[in-house]
């Protein structure tokens, strides 16, 4: 099927059962709160079109099941993502030990070039904080993440961090260091970049340089 978009992005949302990656998907593509959310069994998926350093992007997004009897399944998704969000829960230090794993599998199963951003979500619920924004930071610093704390009931730093991610996979395609056309990057050209490719390499060139007078 054909949409007018410049690109089309394929996300993951991983991380430990619990920490409200599927209430992030539903504030981010509702802009609501999911009152009655259950345990996803195996994976669902939702997709929203945003607008990002004036690009058209479709974002595919596969929310994931983060209970260990669902591993084998949710697994076989992770090929071929360009992005993800890498969630654990602000309260529950057991969520953030696990991220190693999650980390693992993402770059191992995606590809290494997947860009990540760690989300410490039910920012909302401070006083049961187990894991301070410092010792998150730090490890996001050290794994080469983007890190923001989010919550999924106020919907604080939800969009954003989609839009931060889909912002630096639009960088690394435009400075070279990703390329759409290599199998499993997780990149489709929509309509819009299709029209564009057709032209001549040169004559592509030229109209950017008159652009930016």
């Amino acid at each position: 099927g054909s949409w007018p978009a410049d690109f089309l992005f394929k996300f993951l949302v991983i991380g430990s059962a619990g920490t409200g990656k599927s209430c992030l998907l539903h504030q981010f593509i509702e802009n609501k709160f999911k009152q009655d959310s259950n345990h996803t069994i195996g994976v669902e998926f939702g997709s929203k079109v945003v607008n990002v350093g004036g690009k058209t992007v479709k974002l595919q997004i596969w929310d994931t099941a983060g209970q260990e009897r669902f591993r084998s399944v949710t697994r076989s998704y992770y090929r071929g993502a360009a992005g993800a969000l890498l969630v654990y829960d602000i309260t529950s230090r057991e969520t953030y030990n696990a991220l190693t794993n999650w980390l693992t599998d993402a770059r191992t199963l995606a590809s290494p070039n997947i860009v990540i951003i760690l989300c410490g979500n039910k920012k909302d619920l401070d006083a049961d904080r187990e894991v301070t924004f410092l010792e998150a930071s730090r490890f996001a610093q050290e794994n080469e993440l983007m890190f923001l704390e989010t919550s999924a009931l106020t919907g604080e730093n939800v969009e954003e961090a989609f839009l931060k991610c889909a912002r630096t996979i639009l960088n690394k395609i435009e400075s070279g260091e990703l390329d759409p056309e290599r199998m499993g990057s997780g990149i489709q050209y929509g309509d819009a970049s299709l029209r564009q490719l057709r032209q001549p390499r040169g004559a592509q060139v030229q109209t950017k340089q008159q652009c930016s007078c």
